[in-house]
């Protein structure tokens, strides 16, 4: 096996490390991940809104230097965010939203006690349907990720769809 065998199973092994990074980031992926939820209980799509994600992009770069699960306290914008260590990515932090629908009962509008929902609902309400997120590094290795919802959602007594 000669030089250019080695130099292509080099070049095959860097792009399939650089496709894995952004795997389940792109703005598709968050997307997507939104939609399966809300196609589960009838909603319409979510479109990626280049405005909300720059906001969404705005605020997580301030979270890079503390990675801090702290709200941007817009009221312009409904949000979830999330953080972890490892390969945390887009699609995780959404699937980790979607998991609080065991929590959500939706008969009586309200969470199980304990136990928080507020991160589901605002994925599936009804009247957001432009979306924006982010995905950082932080200093101390962990991922800092963020989702901004137009119109916001997750009012009092209101349910979501």
């Amino acid at each position: 096996m000669g030089y250019q065998y080695y130099m292509s199973l080099l070049v095959c092994v860097i792009l399939a490390s650089i496709l894995h990074s952004h795997a389940q980031n792109a703005p598709q992926d968050f997307v997507d991940a939104h939609n399966a939820a809300r196609k589960e209980v009838g909603l319409g799509p979510m479109k990626w809104d280049a405005t909300v994600a720059q906001f969404a992009q705005n605020y997580a770069n301030r979270r890079k230097v503390d990675c801090a699960l702290r709200h941007s306290n817009t009221n312009k914008y409904g949000e979830n965010i999330a953080w972890g260590t490892g390969e945390l990515s887009g699609v995780d932090a959404v699937r980790m939203w979607v998991d609080e629908k065991a929590n959500y009962d939706y008969k009586s509008n309200t969470c199980a006690i304990f136990k928080m929902c507020g991160h589901y609902t605002q994925v599936v309400w009804k009247t957001s349907v432009r979306l924006g997120c982010a995905r950082v590094r932080c200093l101390n290795q962990a991922w800092f990720i963020t989702c901004n919802y137009e119109p916001p959602g997750n009012y009092i007594g209101v349910k979501p769809y």
